[in-house]
């Protein structure tokens, strides 16, 4: 019998409980806003360029067999360069925790949604951060037993979701002719640029597919595993993302989408079927959530310890208990719990999602370089490079455009990790 926790069921829970986190509930209002009704096949078709970050980390992830997964591909494509490695490492770090952040904020905000305090900050910070520690213990506890909880809550989120978005359509007051007219109206007006502007925002939505390879060493046959969870969960994810917004476009005015973000979905369902259909949605808010932060602080807390292992990162983050990261859960909790408290949120969340469309190029070009002993396609690769180039670049330049500031304040973000990184890079290169 196997010693290994992990089988393929376990893994597309982590990946899929990766993915399906906050994102849907967030990504609808600006994607209607961009390009209307044809926002479900926009959503859908991040699904691609996610696809395309899939290809890569597939091809390097079963030839390293490192948990180290994004950093540790990197440094050893990259193996002469210490700076490469250590800022790769940071950025990488950084993101998985700006997006653990995000997702706990999210699931305090549904959580307490029904209660009288729902408003009040502090009380939705601090249900924030129990939940992260909450998870950070699951995670403590026992791998299989993380495992099994998130299998749980994955399996049955996929299903309330399901059930919502097959509910909304059927309830819906546009029908498929009303709806296929309105398409028509917006492909036309729509610009081809737009609709792939929306497919990059997206793609934040999908990130969380490489946390199947942190978990490496706890799985079962990773040749055949790594790429058959990858990219079974970023299907069905696509798959999953257009049925929702297919239903929310369908039965929630484009206005209301459009005014109430990531609560369109709680109070469009309450306007169709009742108090039942809100709750409903709350419920798989919080399922959604709550699976993506114990899956984000399952695979980033190895990441963590993986390039501590190299002295890029705290010596103390190394230790392990049984193979579990101990302190690098704690200080993933701990790090998650300052950023909830600091606020900026929605801010974070642009950072860790331009970080994730930027990383996956790199990996990529990592890719392609030693595409020879990955066995990789160099069309396939050159393909990815150049989807993920053009999705970087949108959604650069979508920030610009809208939301300046903010785009500033990533680059603020980017300086400080930076310094950090260039100092742990330094210490290795006299070591």
């Amino acid at each position: 019998m196997s010693n290994k926790s992990l089988g393929f069921k376990e893994l597309i829970a982590i990946a899929i409980g990766g993915m399906v986190g906050g994102g849907i509930f967030t990504i609808l209002g600006i994607s209607v806003s961009i390009v209307g009704f044809l926002a479900p096949f926009a959503i859908a078709l991040g699904g691609i360029i996610a696809f395309f970050a899939a290809y890569s980390y597939v091809q390097l992830g079963v030839y390293y067999k490192d948990e180290g997964a994004t950093y540790a591909f990197y440094k050893r494509t990259y193996s002469d360069s210490h700076m490469a490695a250590s800022f790769i490492g940071w950025y990488t770090v950084f993101g998985y925790i700006s997006t653990l952040s995000l997702y706990a904020y999210t699931f305090s905000s549904y959580g307490i949604s029904g209660f009288e305090f729902a408003n009040n900050e502090i009380i939705r910070k601090a249900v924030a951060i129990a939940i992260v520690w909450l998870f950070a213990l699951i995670n403590l506890w026992s791998v299989r037993g993380m495992g099994r909880i998130e299998d749980l809550m994955v399996y049955t989120k996929l299903l309330i979701l399901l059930i919502i978005s097959v509910a909304l359509i059927y309830y819906g007051k546009t029908d498929f002719h009303t709806f296929t007219q309105m398409f028509i109206k917006d492909f036309e007006q729509s610009s081809a640029m737009n609709i792939v502007i929306v497919a990059s925002v997206t793609f934040v939505a999908y990130e969380g597919f490489q946390l199947v390879i942190n978990a490496v060493n706890e799985m079962e046959d990773p040749e055949k595993n790594i790429p058959k969870a990858i990219y079974t969960a970023v299907i069905l994810v696509a798959l999953i993302y257009f049925i929702i917004a297919l239903g929310a476009v369908m039965a929630i005015p484009v206005e209301d989408l459009i005014k109430n973000k990531e609560y369109a979905l709680a109070s469009g369902a309450a306007d169709i079927m009742g108090h039942w259909g809100r709750d409903l949605v709350i419920v798989g808010a919080v399922l959604a959530t709550s699976s993506a932060i114990s899956g984000t602080m399952f695979g980033s807390s190895r990441q963590m310890a993986r390039i501590a292992d190299d002295g890029y990162l705290p010596a103390i983050l190394t230790i392990r208990r049984e193979q579990i990261p101990t302190y690098a859960i704690t200080a993933m909790a701990a790090t998650a719990s300052l950023l909830i408290l600091s606020g900026g949120l929605r801010l974070i969340l642009e950072f860790g999602s331009i970080t994730f469309l930027l990383v996956s190029l790199l990996m990529a070009v990592a890719n392609f370089k030693i595409r020879k002993q990955t066995r990789s396609s160099t069309f396939l690769t050159l393909l990815s490079i150049l989807g993920l180039l053009v999705g970087a670049a949108l959604i650069l330049y979508y920030e610009f455009h809208t939301k300046p500031d903010q785009l500033f304040f990533i680059v603020g973000i980017y300086a400080i990790l930076s310094i950090g990184a260039w100092g742990y890079a330094k210490v290795q290169k006299v070591v």
